[in-house]
């Protein structure tokens, strides 16, 4: 297949829901003349991703994110816009899409609640064709990467929100399919869980090509994971591009955590444009400095505060991808 495995351009969903009159008559006259407000979720939304891409497409609730996914995936049917996936329009050829595609929603399962994990997937590979050797060859490489072995045997609805969510992964790539969509894969899970479930993604991601959709309030996830983000709001996209490119724009500059000897003064730094960070929460003997890598290099910062100060440890902290986001939400929220 040539081109992008995932093409949109222009996608709009809207949603329309009846408004009640108010007054003595208002009932009657919602029956009789309903009136109707129309909610635009998803609203011109353009974008491509090569095969093999693994992607974080994220706002704050309500932004579109879900609605669009719903789109991808053949749930819902656009309002207006063009969507093609593997080369399908989604909602006209559900059978064929679902082929090419895996999904997993955070709170939601596909997996039989009251059979043994073991024998959910053993279906879901029915379910799909799936030739009994590569099945079975399948599974055990995913109870390896993702840990199952000690609970393929218990009901799902026994399974801990962290096993179920690694059993859903297993379940939606046993198919192996060429696009996977994740929906907050990792919402409400504890820090190993978090881990494997990061670990699994980016190996298949890496190993098999997998294109990955990947939508999620955990930043860290997308730190972790993604060197592209879609940005949305308001069901339109803010930003399309580089992790690292954002930070650059939105965030330029970087601190340097300097800690002093005990008993050690501040005597600042002659280096231009640095200058202590007010606003940083220093402990006792530590000293905050921001400056931009782009006109000062961190060498001479370094080297300007150890010339004057005596120092243990010093740290270069980059700028967060979560403050980076949070700012950019609040600037538009003050707009």
């Amino acid at each position: 297949m040539s081109g992008p495995i995932i093409e949109v351009e222009g996608l709009a969903k809207e949603y329309r829901r009846p408004v009640r009159v108010e007054g003595p008559l208002g009932g009657l006259r919602s029956l009789l003349s309903p009136r109707h407000v129309t909610k635009r979720a998803v609203d011109g939304v353009s974008f491509a991703l090569a095969e093999g891409e693994l992607v974080g497409y994220l706002g704050p609730n309500g932004a579109g994110k879900s609605t669009t996914i719903k789109m991808l995936t053949g749930i819902l049917r656009p309002t207006a816009g063009l969507v093609r996936v593997a080369g399908l329009v989604p909602w006209r050829e559900r059978e064929r899409h679902a082929r090419n595609i895996g999904v997993v929603f955070g709170q939601r399962t596909q997996l039989w609640w009251d059979l043994p994990l073991r024998d959910s997937l053993e279906l879901i590979g029915r379910l799909y064709g799936v030739e009994r050797a590569r099945h079975r060859a399948t599974t055990a490489r995913f109870t390896e990467l993702l840990g199952l072995g000690p609970f393929l045997d218990t009901p799902v609805r026994q399974l801990s929100l962290g096993q179920r969510m690694r059993g859903d992964l297993a379940a939606a790539m046993l198919p192996e399919p060429r696009i996977l969509f994740l929906d907050e894969p990792t919402i409400g899970l504890d820090v190993v869980a978090k881990e494997r479930i990061r670990d699994f993604i980016a190996t298949r991601n890496r190993r098999d090509g997998t294109t990955i959709v990947l939508t999620t309030h955990d930043l860290d996830d997308v730190e972790r994971l993604c060197r592209r983000i879609v940005l949305i709001d308001d069901g339109r996209v803010l930003y399309d591009g580089d992790v690292a490119r954002l930070k650059e724009r939105y965030a330029p500059h970087r601190r340097l955590v300097v800690q002093l000897a005990d008993g050690a003064g501040w005597h600042g730094v002659r280096v231009p444009g640095v200058a202590r960070d007010d606003e940083a929460d220093d402990a006792p003997g530590q000293v905050t400095l921001r400056f931009d890598p782009a006109g000062t290099r961190v060498a001479d910062v370094i080297t300007a505060v150890l010339a004057r100060h005596e120092v243990t440890d010093l740290s270069l902290v980059e700028p967060g991808l979560e403050g980076v986001v949070h700012r950019i939400y609040a600037a538009r929220g003050a707009a």
